[in-house]
């Protein structure tokens, strides 16, 4: 009896320990939880992932872009929100998109257009849409990962090369191999739509779970992506950088997987990257300088806890879009149907700029 006492003991305390290296509160000092100053409309389905498009000529009429992956059959949607989180456009019948972002003064037909790039998982495609009419401008899209039966793109980040413009699609796939599992593909305008070649393939996987999350730094030329389970990896973003891996960090303190990556910006060298902890409903922020014996040494700031829940995307923008966002918007979806926008300064907090 005594022995089944001690075992049903032990069972019950270790059922109320946090995960392995998950966040508590008294090691990270936290106060309160952050509750976004917007919640959005709800989409039909599943929410996935956000991007922020800046309107150059009215901040406050700025659009944010967000994925529903759709119903049992894969039919999912983009959703166009504006900055009061009221559903504004809706581009239907896209067959599971999972992540989706932005790049601006892509050369089109004689002009320059930004585009709202996202992946079509059930196509092996990505989409190509000018923004803010969300025109489809890719002939109903682009093919990926052809060379290889590992397919099912999920994850997108787009790279705008200096000084050239060229912009780029960094895509990842649900399956894929220990190395070269993103494929880097130049958009390109042909005959009034939008193709891509594909010019690099790079990445290690630890074979572990999968590949979604990808994030560019422009101006610094990196690419960052989630390895979940493991850690975020970082490696250039120029096509001819070859398949060199430049750190690997954030291997502790996530309860299981890391998601969503995006990069606030406090000028065009510093700034923070925020990282999902997905199931613990936090971000994890490091320094987005390295250190300075090692640039690719990304110190660990704070974990931010926040009122979305199981969030797979996010995204951010340092510049001031209307009397509610001053400081910027930080967009992250959560597993109810919604987006969430929090101001900067309620994630910063004290601790950051």
């Amino acid at each position: 009896m005594k022995k089944l006492l001690l075992i049903y003991l032990v069972a019950a305390f270790a059922a109320c320990q946090p995960a392995k290296n998950a966040p508590t509160e008294s090691d990270l000092n936290i106060t309160s939880l952050i509750k976004p100053t917007i919640i959005t409309q709800r989409v039909a389905h599943d929410t996935d992932d956000p991007a922020i498009w800046i309107n150059k000529k009215d901040a406050a009429k700025s659009l944010i872009i967000g994925t529903d992956k759709g119903d049992d059959n894969g039919i999912g949607a983009l959703y166009v929100f504006n900055l009061e989180g009221k559903i504004v456009d809706t581009v239907s019948n896209i067959k599971r998109p999972n992540n989706v972002d932005i790049a601006y003064d892509f050369e089109f037909s004689g002009q320059h257009i930004d585009i709202a790039v996202c992946t079509e998982r059930n196509t092996n495609s990505i989409r190509v849409f000018k923004l803010p009419e969300m025109e489809p401008v890719d002939n109903g899209g682009i093919p990926v990962f052809e060379q290889d039966s590992l397919r099912a793109p999920m994850g997108i980040a787009l790279y705008t090369r200096q000084p050239d413009g060229k912009i780029y699609a960094i895509v990842s796939r649900k399956f894929g191999p220990a190395n070269g599992y993103l494929g880097q593909y130049e958009l390109y305008e042909e005959n009034g739509s939008v193709e891509g070649n594909l010019v690099r393939s790079f990445g290690k996987f630890s074979g572990i779970k999968e590949i979604e999350a990808i994030a560019v730094d422009n101006e610094l030329g990196y690419v960052y992506y989630s390895d979940e389970n493991v850690g975020v990896r970082k490696y250039y973003a120029h096509p001819d950088s070859g398949n060199v891996e430049l750190a690997l960090f954030g291997k502790e303190r996530f309860t299981r997987d890391h998601e969503g990556i995006s990069i606030y910006k406090t000028s065009d060298s510093t700034g923070y990257i925020l990282v999902s902890d997905q199931q613990a409903n936090t971000f994890q922020v490091y320094s987005r300088e390295g250190t300075g014996d090692n640039p690719h040494q990304h110190t660990f700031m704070k974990t931010v806890f926040l009122s979305t829940s199981e969030s797979d995307g996010s995204d951010v923008t340092n510049v001031p879009l209307n009397s509610g966002f001053q400081r910027g918007l930080f967009a992250a979806m959560s597993d109810d149907g919604t987006f969430h926008f929090y101001k900067w300064q309620d994630i910063a907090g004290e601790e950051l700029k």
